[in-house]
């Protein structure tokens, strides 16, 4: 970690030694700007029993520009737009992802049609929901 921030590896450092719930974040070997992020849903419906793979990296302007957190597209946290300071740390966004799998908000998508489905047809969509979760992340670590 020879060459960065003294606060990208105070921050690291503390991921490894104090681990949030639920979540784990590992710097790659060969890049240490980029995290390799497993999160596990709460017991919460519709995602319950998942875990999520989303990439988180840090860019050059760190902390005052926000990381990079996508997995085949972005995630949709406001925190990740407009409302960064760099008073918030990785913890803080790994916290906040976490979060969007128990308080779905169809008002701020990062997919049009499926909160589209959400707001006419809940139903439906939780059971979408369920498919993809068991589909896609469930037994993937």
């Amino acid at each position: 970690m020879a060459g960065l921030p003294h606060r990208i590896i105070k921050e690291t450092q503390r991921l490894v030694a104090e681990p949030v719930p639920g979540i784990k974040a590992e710097p790659d070997e060969s890049n240490t700007c980029y995290f390799h992020v497993v999160i596990g849903s709460s017991q919460d419906f519709p995602f319950e029993g998942g875990t999520f793979k989303p990439e988180l990296f840090l860019p050059e302007e760190y902390p005052k520009a926000a990381p990079k957190v996508y997995k085949l597209g972005r995630i949709c946290l406001d925190i990740l737009k407009g409302k960064w300071s760099p008073a918030l740390q990785i913890c803080t966004v790994l916290l906040s992802s976490q979060g969007l799998l128990s308080d779905l908000n169809p008002e701020d998508p990062s997919a049009n049609d499926v909160a589209e489905q959400w707001k006419t047809n809940e139903a439906q969509a939780i059971e979408t929901a369920i498919a993809w979760t068991r589909l896609y992340s469930m037994n993937n670590i």
